[in-house]
């Protein structure tokens, strides 16, 4: 078991789960917008941008590429985008939102893996910096016609790193080039008149120990002298990729922006500057950790269930939020009206898919729920609304968003079950 530095000197602090909205605030939603829905907070996600590029405003052209699979609602990114934030696309259809959206070039990072020939073509034709994942990619792009001016590749460190749960440990994962393919596959395209040139890890996903970063970005660093010394290629840009977690358990510390910045600046200078490389540019690409603590699923209380658990039935489900029941996350609950009283009684919360799975808590401690009251499940603004699906009929909820007024603006409407049978041949 690792022991990060952090862990050492930092101070634990009792947490509480705060809401920008309360019961009266749902209650008048809830009679224009059936429930179950999403509620995304402007100000919340604005001052939590803020708060990260503050933090590295020393690193020679930061940018945060929000992962646009997080969260791929257009309302959410055009809050995102005049603050500087650029966009990391890994489909078609998200650089489809990109062209819509006016956003093109080097606003965008395009990181895929497995790509089909139609996705990487469009990615070239709205000049997106194309970060490629496998050796073999070398030669498909070079097959698809004009070779672009900027290349960026994808490091796998295999068993010098571990990863985390989400993507598991990095030498078993899909993703990036071993260390000799990526040093020999800058060699190649420095012969193929590629002219500038960018290195890029992501080795980790919802990570809370602060040091994990700084470490991700020494390895980089380091990685970037050894490609100058073997190679003679100069990297301009590092994507130190994204990762970083959100507290979704109330006792957890969030990941401490300005700790991470200070660690990642000691290691730029002593490890780039006597190479001459201090003025490479410092990219990142999260998404959870700005948008995931201010949305909000809101369902209402369909049932309470006594048997041998006792049950509390929501009108959302595992399709509305699949991480719970994918890979038992947790998410924190609120009972709308009882933030107050005692949590005495001992449910799991569910939904109403034909699968035992389908729940969003198992043994949880609550206050006394009653048919009808409106239940709110935190920090589900990425990787929430994004992973639905439609097992069971199940329609897709709507998404609205919250601003600072505390008026609300519907972003993406509930489907109707003529959406779901567009497809359909009859």
């Amino acid at each position: 078991m690792r022991l990060y530095l952090y862990d050492i000197i930092k101070h634990t602090k009792p947490r509480m789960k705060i809401l920008p909205f309360d019961k009266q605030l749902i209650e008048t939603i809830a009679t224009t917008h059936d429930t179950p829905f999403y509620l995304y907070d402007q100000e919340g996600i604005e001052n939590n941008a803020r708060r990260l590029l503050k933090a590295f405003s020393w690193a020679p052209g930061f940018k945060n590429f929000f992962a646009v699979k997080a969260t791929p609602t257009p309302h959410i990114l055009a809050l995102l985008k005049p603050l500087g934030f650029g966009f990391d696309c890994s489909s078609y259809t998200e650089l489809l939102m990109m062209e819509r959206m006016g956003i093109s070039g080097s606003e965008i990072n395009f990181t895929s893996n497995a790509t089909p020939t139609r996705d990487m073509q469009k990615a070239l034709e709205l000049g997106a910096i194309i970060n490629l994942d496998d050796y073999s990619h070398i030669d498909f792009l070079l097959t698809l016609g004009e070779i672009p001016q900027t290349i960026c590749m994808r490091y796998n460190p295999g068993a010098l790193r571990e990863g985390n749960v989400l993507i598991g440990k990095p030498e078993e994962a899909k993703y990036g080039f071993t260390r000799e393919q990526i040093v020999s596959g800058y060699r190649v395209l420095k012969e193929k008149g590629i002219k500038h040139f960018g290195l890029h890890t992501m080795i980790a996903s919802n990570e809370l120990n602060n040091d994990y970063f700084i470490e991700t970005a020494i390895m980089l660093f380091e990685l970037a002298v050894e490609v100058l010394q073997t190679t003679g290629v100069a990297i301009e840009f590092i994507n130190l990729g994204g990762g970083i977690g959100i507290p979704y358990r109330p006792e957890q510390e969030p990941v401490d922006y300005q700790y991470v910045s200070n660690g990642i600046r000691e290691a730029y200078e002593r490890i780039l500057s006597p190479y001459h490389l201090n003025a490479i540019r410092l990219y990142m690409e999260n998404g959870r950790v700005i948008t995931g603590p201010y949305g909000y699923l809101v369902g209402k209380a369909l049932h309470v269930k006594h048997t041998y658990k006792d049950y509390v039935g929501l009108d959302a489900t595992m399709a509305d939020l699949m991480r719970p029941g994918m890979y038992g996350a947790y998410h924190h609950i609120t009972v709308l009206g009882k933030e107050t009283q005692p949590s005495d009684h001992r449910y799991d919360v569910t939904g109403s898919l034909c699968e035992n799975n389908d729940k969003f808590a198992i043994d949880r401690q609550l206050p006394l729920v009653e048919r009808g009251d409106f239940v709110v499940i935190h920090d589900a603004g990425a990787h929430g609304h994004a992973m639905g699906f439609n097992y069971n009929g199940k329609l897709r909820s709507a998404e609205l968003l919250l601003y600072k007024d505390k008026t609300v603006k519907e972003i993406r409407r509930a489907q109707t079950p003529d959406d779901y049978f567009a497809s359909l041949y009859w």
